[in-house]
């Protein structure tokens, strides 16, 4: 984890062959949030896109770089103080020349956060 102690997984469920639906909790003490910004925190999205990574390596059980990404969509801003739980449903699916893509979208509650496809080399 780059972050320590930025979130914690709460439950991992695998759907179908390559769909995973994970919870996770975003600790809203965290540092980085002091800065992004005082008094109103939100979720940088660089670190949404960090958690995304993470989750494909723990899953994959590779190390990953990120290749390109593509279809970034921020939907919603993601304030760790009101809504502290994700779900985040992964699509993963590894390509014959050994990259890894996955399509995801992140959820609090009902709303969509974020939505991303992006492509990892197996390092």
């Amino acid at each position: 984890m780059v972050l320590k102690d930025f979130y914690n997984v709460l439950s991992e469920e695998k759907t179908t062959d390559s769909k995973y639906t994970i919870t996770i909790l975003v600790n809203e003490k965290h540092e980085v949030f002091k800065g992004h910004f005082p008094g109103n925190p939100i979720m940088p999205g660089v670190c949404m896109i960090q958690i995304i990574k993470e989750l494909t390596e723990k899953i994959t059980q590779e190390t990953l770089m990120i290749q390109t990404l593509a279809n970034v969509k921020f939907m919603a801003l993601i304030n760790p103080e009101v809504n502290p739980e994700l779900r985040l449903e992964l699509d993963i699916t590894t390509t014959e020349d050994n990259l890894v893509k996955v399509k995801n979208t992140t959820y609090f509650n009902d709303t969509v956060a974020l939505k991303l496809s992006n492509v990892y080399k197996k390092m």
